[in-house]
């Protein structure tokens, strides 16, 4: 059985919102596109690329894939061989003939779930609304959060209101860069239990 894993580009406050370019995703008016290349550097971005040549397959919602079918077939390097390379699935209700070649669509989060029996590691990339909808649905395996150390007050968050209550548990150890972000990767671990902390010892 394979293993879903979503990285997501996220700031302190939560905020995924258009990490690589100020024409990303403009929604809602977001001003602050293009808010991750001032805060990487060498390494976190060799880490980034380790992990994307480490995948079997792609998995996308919509949103994310129109931008990454636009972009990525017509770049040249590694990062762009393995996107090219790998077997693609996009989750949407609305696209039936996509452009990107090797894409299949799927109808939902569960049938993406069924991805774990044929591929090793399936990757995602953004789509914090399909990632909701996988950790809603029990499919999620790994939420691997690039942390960076910027605040905006705006933009798409992805545990907003609406997330269903859950825990996490560390799968691998934290990892920061020079600049300041942090490579953070959890595996769901349950409800959410609660008890009085107890006072510290004297």
């Amino acid at each position: 059985m394979g293993i879903i894993v979503a990285n997501l580009f996220i700031t302190l406050d939560g905020v995924y919102q258009a990490p690589g370019g100020r024409e990303e995703d403009p929604e809602g008016g977001f001003p602050f596109g293009g808010w991750q290349a001032p805060v990487s550097d060498e390494e976190s971005g060799a880490a980034i690329a380790a992990e994307i040549a480490s995948m079997d397959a792609l998995l996308l919602g919509r949103r994310t894939y129109d931008i990454f079918a636009a972009y990525w077939p017509h770049q040249s390097g590694d990062i762009a061989d393995a996107l090219n390379r790998v077997p693609k699935f996009v989750v949407s209700g609305s696209l039936h003939d996509p452009a990107w070649a090797g894409t299949t669509v799927l109808p939902d989060a569960v049938a993406a779930g069924g991805l774990r029996t044929g591929y090793g590691q399936v990757h995602m990339f953004g789509s914090g609304v399909l990632i909701r909808s996988l950790l809603a649905a029990g499919v999620l395996d790994r939420l691997h959060l690039w942390l960076y150390p910027v605040a905006l007050g705006q933009g798409k968050r992805l545990l907003d209101a609406g997330t269903l209550p859950a825990t996490f548990s560390l799968a691998e150890p934290a990892r920061s860069f020079p600049k300041g972000a942090v490579s953070l990767v959890y595996e769901p671990s349950g409800g959410v239990q609660t008890e009085e902390m107890s006072p510290p010892s004297p």
